[in-house]
This record gives structure tokens, C-alpha cells and sequence, in this order.
């Protein structure tokens, strides 16, 4: 079995991420068990050091592929859509929300099949008497942030999470990315423009219903932003057959020359900029 190791060093990590961050990491990676999740291995101490061993990713990262090969195909866009869906549904089922959403942090194994990881950010969304809070750290990529959490007000982090799922979900079917987050106030005036525009290279090859779904779930106002439940039951999606379906290596992709850079993998400032230029 091939692994990757994930390492932290105590004596060098920042106070709120060593008492805060890493604890809740540490305690969800145990409770958590899902074919769409990166599988943990085993967690090992050895003096200030901590040793997360967990299953390789054969094919990088779903930024690198889109480097490599450029907008994903409908068909395919629609299987990962399905995974990284499934695998979003089992950590909200369990109160857990990512809130680190972002290409980056979705693995593509041997089979070209995607699996969530880095639960660095992970938090629960209830207390300990089962009621819901509200998050109040504003953290990830402002990329893949959602407008109430570029604004600065406390957020429901689930909702916050479809949000980034609609992120990853433009930025494959376009090799761009929706909003420009080279300044927080435009990335936000952007947001709630509730105008979203494809590439040109694509908008008139993807269907009306992946359009009509990443714009319901890019909806600047959460009364009105679908939710999972919706989300499987839309018309782009075949739910129950597409998570089981694979991608198999040598499946035809659409390709494209755009270039792409990497977002930065803490938490968002305001002088960070969008992965894809």
C-alpha cells in the first residue's frame, strides 16, 4: 500500500492552530470513515512531531489535472461533481463541516476517482447539546470563500461548503475562475453581482442544466442557495449511478491553453489571488 505522510512539527506551529485547529483535526480524521474522504491510515507522535499517514493520491490533486489537461469534460465534471458530493453529504451528516473546500484539496487516485482531503479547517457545526452555531473564523481560500464569509459575519460553514463545491465545480468545466479575488471588496461586489459568466470556449458546449446548477449554487443569498438534498435530486445529476461509476484512465478530456496558478493553502487575505489567470 502506497501512503502519504502529512507532518507536524509542535514546536514551530502558531499557538491558535496548535490549541485550536490541530486538536479538532486530530479528533475528526478518527471519527470519519467514507469512500469519498482520503482514508487515514494511522496517526503516530514521536516526541514534538505528528505523523498522519493516509492513502497516496496516484494522480495529484484536481488543480494539477486541470493544469494538465484544462476544462474536464460534462461527462466526467458530472462523475467528480457526484463524488466530491457524496463525500460532502457524509460530513454533513455528521455535523462536520470542511470549510477548506478548493481544488487543491481534492485527491485523484490511481483510477481517476476524487476523494476529499486536508481537514486542517474542520469544525462541527453543533455544541455539545446538539444546537446548531454559527462560525466565526474566516478561513480557507477567498477564492473559494462565499460572500458571507468575505463579509465578515458569523456563517453557517455547511452552507459556506455548497459554496465552494460551486467553485470547484466552474473552475472545471471552465479552467478559469468565476470570481477575481485580487481585492476582497470587488471579489465580493462580484459575488453578489449575481451575474456569472463561462468562458467562451465552453459556454456553448456545456448543457443548460450544469449552468442552471452552478448558478443555484453560487447564490449570494443563502435563503435562496440550493441545498444538498436539491442538488441530488437536479435534473445534471443521475445521483445513485454516478458515484458508483468510474473514471478510467485514457477517458477522452476537453483540452485548453490556459495557464494556472496555485492558491495558497492557509487562511485568506486580502492581497491573495485567484489560482487560475
Amino acid at each position: 500500500m502506497k501512503l502519504a505522510c502529512k507532518i507536524f512539527d509542535k514546536e514551530n506551529a502558531p499557538e491558535d492552530f496548535l490549541h485550536k485547529f490541530f486538536p479538532r483535526e486530530l479528533e475528526i480524521l478518527t471519527k470519519i470513515d467514507n469512500p469519498h474522504l482520503v482514508q487515514v491510515h494511522s496517526i503516530l507522535q514521536r516526541g514534538p512531531r505528528v505523523f498522519i499517514f493516509m492513502r497516496y493520491a496516484d494522480n495529484g490533486d484536481l488543480l494539477d489535472h486541470i493544469k494538465r489537461a484544462g476544462p474536464v469534460a460534462e461527462s466526467n465534471a458530472r462523475t467528480w461533481f457526484s463524488q466530491m458530493l457524496a463525500g460532502l453529504e457524509y460530513l454533513h451528516s455528521k455535523n462536520i463541516a470542511h470549510r477548506d473546500l478548493k481544488c487543491e484539496n481534492i485527491l485523484m487516485t490511481k483510477r481517476f476517482n476524487v476523494k476529499i482531503a486536508d481537514f486542517g479547517f474542520a469544525r462541527y457545526c453543533v455544541d455539545k447539546e446538539g444546537r446548531r452555531v454559527l462560525s466565526r473564523t474566516y478561513c480557507g481560500s477567498a477564492a473559494y470563500a462565499a460572500p458571507e464569509v468575505i463579509s465578515g459575519n458569523p456563517y453557517n460553514p455547511k452552507l459556506a461548503d455548497i459554496w465552494s463545491l460551486g467553485v470547484i465545480t466552474f473552475i472545471m468545466l471552465n479552467a478559469a475562475m468565476p470570481f477575481d479575488d485580487s481585492n476582497l471588496k470587488q471579489l465580493f461586489k462580484e459575488q453578489t453581482s449575481n451575474i456569472l459568466s463561462h468562458q467562451v470556449k465552453v459556454k456553448d458546449i456545456l448543457s443548460h442544466q450544469v449552468k442552471n446548477l452552478v448558478g443555484q449554487i453560487l447564490e449570494p443569498d443563502i435563503t435562496k442557495r440550493i441545498r444538498l438534498d436539491a442538488i441530488k435530486a437536479h435534473d445534471w445529476l443521475r445521483y445513485k449511478s454516478m458515484v458508483r461509476r468510474k473514471v478510467l484512465p485514457g477517458q477522452k478530456l476537453v483540452h485548453s491553453n490556459l495557464s494556472v496558478k496555485q492558491t495558497p493553502k492557509t487562511a485568506f487575505t486580502a492581497r491573495e489571488r485567484h489560482p487560475l489567470a
